[in-house]
């Protein structure tokens, strides 16, 4: 506890902890502003072109599509914050006096995990509420009906991308804090984060499209929206996305924490 207490003093400084939520209020705005905005636009108002239609917006699961669709900078707004607040302990040489504090390495990194993980639920609460709030707001003007959004349908819907996006971003987070503590460095960590996920598996599923099933990042992906597109074959079900990406990052995060354990702080 007094881990996770030491923890949330530097995650709710003023200019991280607002700024960090301003990101996310503005990446999620952007998103969802642009589907409704954009509705009869012959360029697409989704990602890479595509088109989000008026129908689709009015199924009761049409007001989560904007939120949906942020997941993925969500999570990358997640793995700056985990592999900045691990990283920066060896950046200014704290590590040594929070080891004199609680030595047991172990318990060190899960009062910092479960910290970073109740910051990213309050971004992903944030996230939702931006998107729905500006979902009802724009419906009008884009002529979008609201009527089966209100329903209980709507509501499980909600819930259920709530969930769905909530452990994608605690996955994003997860590689964050694994790379923090491999490269020790928050700008070492942030930036190789970032590449692999935004370039290095667009070229690997290029140049090789069947191994997106296992890459980490692509199986996120399907985790937070809540499975694979119907019709789309050789894509793994939620249930497999989930089962590989957390085999894959259980074994990668117990290598990680046991070379913290024996590494010297000094090193």
């Amino acid at each position: 506890m007094r881990i996770f207490l030491a923890e949330w003093r530097k995650l709710r400084r003023p200019t991280f902890f607002f700024g960090t939520l301003g990101s996310v209020v503005f990446v999620t705005g952007l998103v969802t502003s642009l589907l409704f905005l954009l509705i009869d636009s012959e360029t697409g108002n989704a990602d890479r072109g595509n088109r989000i239609t008026r129908e689709m917006l009015q199924l009761p699961d049409g007001f989560t599509i904007g939120f949906n669709s942020a997941s993925g900078l969500l999570g990358l707004v997640a793995l700056s914050v985990f592999a900045a607040q691990t990283a920066q302990e060896y950046t200014y040489g704290t590590l040594r006096n929070l080891l004199v504090r609680q030595p047991r390495r172990y318990r060190l990194l899960l009062g910092k995990y479960i910290s970073m993980i109740s910051f990213s639920l309050i971004s992903v609460i944030v996230s939702a509420a931006t998107a729905v709030g500006l979902a009802l707001a724009l419906s009008g003007r884009a002529k979008v009906s609201t009527d089966a959004w209100m329903t209980s349908a709507g509501q499980t819907a909600l819930t259920e991308t709530f969930i769905n996006v909530f452990i994608s971003t605690i996955g994003y987070g997860t590689i964050g804090m694994i790379l923090g503590l491999i490269f020790r460095s928050p700008i070492s960590s942030i930036s190789i984060g970032t590449a692999y996920m935004l370039v290095v598996e667009s070229i690997v599923i290029v140049a090789w499209q069947p191994v997106s099933n296992w890459l980490p990042g692509n199986l996120l992906g399907i985790v937070a929206a809540g499975g694979s597109p119907i019709g789309i074959e050789d894509v793994p079900t939620y249930s497999q996305a989930l089962l590989r990406v957390g085999i894959f990052l259980m074994l990668l995060a117990l290598g990680t924490a046991t070379l913290f354990k024996r590494r010297d702080v000094a090193n």
